[in-house]
C-alpha cells in the first residue's frame, strides 16, 4: 500500500490537508466577511454613487451618468474652478513636501548614525512628532501660528519684527500654504529619518572606510557612496509623501479649512467639503466622483512607484 512522504496513506493525507484548509478558513472567515460587508459594499456603492445625484436624505438616487465627472472637470464653472485651484495647491504640496522631507531627513539620519552616545535617546526624541496624535499637534501648530502666537512673539523678541505676520502665518494668503507644507515636513521627517537610519546601518562599513582612505571627504562620501545606495529608500519616501499629499486633508481642515480665500484648499478637503460641509444640500455624487478621480491618481502613482523601484534596483 503506497504512502505519502509523511507516512500516511493518500486518502488520509488528503483528509488532513482538507481539515487544515477548513480550519484556516474558519479563522479568517470573520475578517473576510467583515471586509466584504464594510469594504466591498462601500466600494461598490461609492462607485455607483459617482454616477448619481444624491444629497444623503432622499430615499432614492437620481442617475446622472458621467455628469458628475463633467461638472468637476469643465461643465460646472464653480466646481471646475474650485477643482483646478485645489489641484494646483495639491500639486505644490505633492512636490514640496517629499523633496523637503528628503532634504532634512537624510542629513539628520547621517548625523544620528555618526553619534555613538545617546543615539537611542535622540532617535526617540526625533520620532515623537510621528507618535503624537496628529489632530492635537495640528491644533497646537494653529495656536503657535496665530497673530499673537509663539512664532510672532519669538520674532519680535529677536528684533525680527519685519518677519512677523499681523494676520498670522495661516491668515496671510502668501504664507498659509507654505506654512502648512513646513508643518507637513515636520511631521513626516521622523519616519523618513528612521528609514534612512535602517538603510545606513545596512551599508557595508568597509565601503565608507575605503572611500575615506582614498581621500574622500564627508560630503563626497555622502554624495558618491551613501546617496546612491539609499536611492530605493528615497524613492519609497518620495512616493509615500506624494500619496499622503494626494489623500490627506486633516491638517488643512483643522488649521485653515481651505482658507484664506481657498489658498490652502486641496483635493481631499474639497471631496470632504462636498460630502459633509454643504449644510442641507451635500453633493455626495460629486464627492464620490472626486474620490474616484483621486483613486485613479493613486493608481498612476503606484505604477510610477513600481517603475522607479525597478530602475533603481
Amino acid at each position: 500500500m503506497s504512502t505519502t512522504s509523511a507516512g500516511l496513506p493518500p486518502a488520509r493525507a488528503t483528509g488532513a490537508r482538507r481539515r487544515r484548509w477548513l480550519t484556516g478558513w474558519a479563522f479568517v472567515a470573520p475578517a473576510v466577511a467583515l471586509f466584504l460587508l464594510m469594504g466591498g459594499y462601500t466600494i461598490v456603492s461609492g462607485f455607483l454613487l459617482s454616477f448619481a445625484t444624491w444629497n444623503g436624505f432622499t430615499p432614492q438616487w437620481r442617475w446622472a451618468g458621467l455628469g458628475n465627472y463633467a461638472d468637476l472637470l469643465y461643465a460646472d464653472p464653480s466646481l471646475a474652478g474650485d477643482l483646478r485651484r485645489a489641484a494646483g495647491n495639491t500639486a505644490q504640496v505633492m512636490v514640496a513636501t517629499p523633496l523637503l522631507t528628503v532634504a532634512v531627513a537624510l542629513p539628520l539620519a547621517v548625523l544620528l548614525n555618526s553619534i555613538t552616545r545617546l543615539r537611542a535617546v535622540l532617535r526617540s526624541i526625533y520620532f515623537l512628532p510621528y507618535v503624537t496624535s496628529g489632530i492635537a499637534v495640528y491644533y497646537a501648530w494653529r495656536y503657535i501660528l496665530e497673530p499673537d502666537g509663539a512664532i510672532n512673539m519669538l520674532l519680535g523678541s529677536l528684533g525680527l519684527g519685519s518677519l512677523q505676520q499681523p494676520q498670522g502665518f495661516l491668515g496671510n494668503p502668501d504664507t498659509a500654504l507654505r506654512t502648512l507644507i513646513v508643518v507637513l515636513v515636520w511631521s513626516s521627517v521622523p519616519v523618513a529619518t528612521l528609514l534612512y537610519l535602517s538603510g545606513l546601518q545596512a551599508i557595508d562599513h568597509s565601503l565608507v572606510e575605503a572611500a575615506r582612505i582614498d581621500g574622500a571627504i564627508s560630503r563626497q562620501v555622502v554624495l558618491r557612496i551613501i546617496w546612491p545606495l539609499l536611492r530605493p529608500i528615497t524613492v519609497a519616501i518620495v512616493l509615500l509623501g506624494v500619496r499622503d499629499a494626494l489623500h490627506g486633508f486633516q491638517i488643512f481642515l483643522i488649521a485653515t479649512n481651505g482658507g484664506p480665500g481657498g489658498h490652502t484648499d486641496v483635493l481631499g478637503l474639497m471631496a470632504y467639503r462636498l460630502a459633509f460641509m454643504k449644510g442641507l444640500a451635500p453633493s455626495l455624487g460629486h464627492a464620490s466622483a472626486l474620490g474616484w478621480l483621486l483613486f485613479a491618481g493613486a493608481v498612476l502613482l503606484t505604477l510610477a512607484n513600481v517603475r522607479l523601484l525597478r530602475r533603481v534596483q
